[in-house]
């Protein structure tokens, strides 16, 4: 029995470890990180009420914080400070007021004076910035994508794959979560200071409005509470996460729902443009077989939020990169899942993040993909997300949809007496 049980503890160490370690090939996708992967995830300091306000030990407060503040805009000296945000994740930020998204506790991290009692984090802990910058020296997707494909074609690819030898992929996935951690880009394992500085100065502002708003006032502009779309950036943190795929010859595809529905085609073997140049939410793909991973290059992206975390322009693009993950006995696992952000408006330099998708079900036996029509039950009023009975009438302003509502909602109801910045609309045109 004991040797039975150190056999399986050894598989599946080893099937652990082939996750989050793509094949290298250096200076064009899967570099290792610096340090531990996936990410750790921040804890709250001290629990109970006892704690309201109080920094730990040895911790010097500074005199004004997020949590003190009057006017956040005046306060970008400190932004890049831990303690202007006591130590704490955006996610911990966001969820101040419930314990976690969704969940409701009966003793919230806001504390007992709100939001004066706001709730320190732990500063001791966060994941190196390094991790996250891409550890390649491009600056644009394109050249990424250019050189990936030069890559292949110095081994005799493009793969040209048919029916009979394209990589089975075709089912149904789920998050890879050891020890219950996740991504980065689910805001839980860093300090806020450290994804602000990740930023241009522009963004820095966005982000740091957004966390205020969420944080202080609990007025979280969420796309699925509003019935607005998620965005393409939704796909790394809950929400439509593609959780299935179906893979051909000509295109490959990515499905999804749960709060919105995600479909995205990967058109094999094209170049951009692939029709009107007109920002989609999930914007236009194309993609190569190198062997058998698919490497993809997505552009032509609608601008737009993501809560928690930062604000992408028209400017975004990613480099993705899916390499197939097998256990010791060859069997199929999942799906290593690289992605390279690059966005000269947004981001101070690209940004990467690894994912690991468990393969769970083949099509034949998975149950059916729910379709997600999105039927409206809350409506900014004041400013606050606030469920509406039917036959309720309010007044409602019609949100322009390419001009950030969630800023407008937050500027009309929230800063009378900041001195924020001029804002222009931008349509993501020349």
């Amino acid at each position: 029995m004991c040797a039975v049980f150190l056999v399986l503890v050894t598989s599946n160490i080893s099937s652990a470890f082939a996750q989050l370690q793509p094949p290298e090939i250096t200076g064009l996708r899967g570099a290792p990180f610096t340090s531990q992967n996936p990410p750790p995830e921040l804890q709250s300091y001290g629990e109970g009420p006892q704690w309201d306000g109080r920094p730990p030990e040895g911790i010097e407060p500074l005199e004004i914080d997020l949590f003190t503040s009057t006017d956040f805009y005046q306060d970008r000296e400190h932004w890049l400070d831990p303690r202007y945000w006591r130590c704490n994740s955006p996610r911990q930020i966001t969820d101040m007021r419930s314990g976690g998204a969704g969940a409701g506790t009966s003793d919230p991290r806001i504390g007992s004076n709100p939001p004066f009692s706001a709730r320190w984090g732990d500063c001791d802990e966060d994941w190196p910035r390094e991790n996250i910058t891409s550890p390649y020296s491009f600056t644009s997707a394109e050249a990424h994508y250019d050189a990936l494909r030069a890559d292949a074609q110095s081994r005799g690819g493009p793969t040209q794959h048919t029916y009979d030898t394209m990589p089975k992929w075709d089912g149904v996935y789920r998050e890879y979560l050891p020890e219950r951690r996740r991504v980065w880009n689910y805001m839980r394992a860093n300090q806020a200071s450290t994804l602000i500085s990740l930023l241009t100065p522009d963004y820095q502002q966005r982000m740091v409005r957004q966390l205020y708003h969420e944080g202080v006032n609990a007025a979280h502009q969420w796309s699925a509470s509003n019935c607005w779309p998620e965005g393409f950036m939704r796909q790394w943190a809950t929400g439509p996460t593609p959780d299935r795929v179906i893979v051909t010859p000509e295109v490959v595809m990515l499905l999804g729902s749960s709060s919105a529905n995600i479909t995205r085609t990967v058109h094999l073997d094209r170049e951009f443009p692939l029709g009107l140049d007109i920002p989609q939410w999930y914007g236009d793909t194309i993609g190569f077989w190198d062997g058998d991973a698919l490497i993809t290059r997505t552009a032509n992206v609608q601008a737009w939020t993501q809560h928690s975390s930062w604000e992408f322009s028209y400017e975004f693009e990613t480099i993705e990169i899916f390499t197939p993950v097998n256990d010791e006995a060859g069997n199929f696992i999942g799906l290593d899942w690289e992605t390279i952000i690059y966005d000269s408006e947004a981001l101070a330099e690209p940004v990467r993040i690894l994912w690991h998708r468990s393969f769970v079900d083949e099509w034949k036996t998975a149950g059916r993909l729910g379709f997600v029509e999105c039927t409206r039950r809350l409506y900014p009023v004041d400013g606050f997300a606030t469920q509406v009975a039917p036959g309720q009438v309010i007044e409602y302003e019609v949100p322009d949809m390419f001009d950030r509502p969630w800023a407008k909602i937050w500027k009309d109801n929230f800063e009378q007496d900041m001195q924020g910045p001029d804002e222009e609309l931008d349509l993501g045109f020349d």
